[in-house]
């Protein structure tokens, strides 16, 4: 699916303990939110026809391109969701509505000084991954297909595969669902360039409001090899979405399943 004209948007801190153990929290210090568990804020990693670093289209499918200067990466393990923006006659977000969702590396590396979220999110081509396949959501909200799902990623280092992040079901997302949607929906207009976030009601408005948004909902917590192993070329990253109700977290494929399988170099 060709995604070069949809604005790419992530959520941090959606997951319990995911910023702790990747030494983020303290970028958030004096970000206040509204319940201690509701995310910090949102962050652009692509941006449609802008003239800066997030211009580029990041996202591969089989390949991750380390930086070429000695950066900390780590694999961030997550779902994404295709949206539809509406809009209303001032151009604010008024809703959104879900499509689709498949699994997504937000890969990131660990920059000291970093002003703002973006900086370590887009270092070039193949700086992100997205799944082989999109499964279709019948209903953003409790009783619908994304309920029965996990996600879970590993790494398969010199020959051994360890877990990378740990199995989580998507149900375990902080926010998800209605109260996500909501809180969404504010950010996107609401959200003002402080600390480590940025305004994106303006990014919406320089690319020239999109009719879609990818957002990639947030990392899970890290299982001990992922917490204590930045990525080295030759690695390969596996990020799996399954179906709890009728398959495993292996990677054999089937209709239900979605896998991320890249070759870091």
């Amino acid at each position: 699916m060709e995604l070069e004209n949809v604005i790419g948007l992530g959520v941090a801190g959606n997951f319990a303990h995911h910023l702790e153990q990747a030494g983020e929290l303290k970028d958030f210090e004096n970000v206040v939110t509204a319940e201690p568990d509701a995310p910090k804020g949102i962050f652009p990693f692509y941006l449609p026809n802008s003239d800066s670093f997030l211009g580029l289209y990041s996202i591969g499918t089989d390949t991750l391109k380390l930086p070429e200067y000695e950066a900390n990466a780590q694999v961030e393990p997550e779902i994404a969701v295709l949206f539809d923006i509406v809009y209303n006659d001032n151009n604010e977000v008024t809703d959104l509505i879900a499509q689709k969702f498949t699994t997504f590396n937000d890969c990131t590396i660990r920059k000291e000084g970093a002003k703002k979220i973006s900086e370590k999110k887009s270092w070039g081509l193949n700086s992100k991954g997205i799944g082989d396949k999109w499964i279709s959501i019948d209903k953003f909200e409790e009783g619908g297909v994304m309920d029965r799902y996990h996600l879970c990623s590993f790494v398969k280092r010199n020959g051994v595969l360890h877990p990378y992040g740990v199995d989580a079901p998507l149900l375990g997302y902080s926010y998800f669902y209605a109260k996500l949607k909501t809180w969404l929906i504010d950010k996107m207009n609401t959200q003002e360039d402080f600390g480590p976030l940025e305004d994106i009601a303006a990014h919406l408005k320089a690319c020239d409001y999109p009719n879609q948004a990818l957002i990639s909902i947030g990392a899970t917590a890290y299982a001990e090899f992922g917490e204590n192993n930045y990525l080295k070329s030759g690695d390969e990253v596996y990020v799996v979405a399954y179906d709890a109700e009728v398959e495993g977290s292996d990677f054999e494929t089937s209709e239900s399943k979605v896998i991320l399988h890249q070759k870091v170099q």
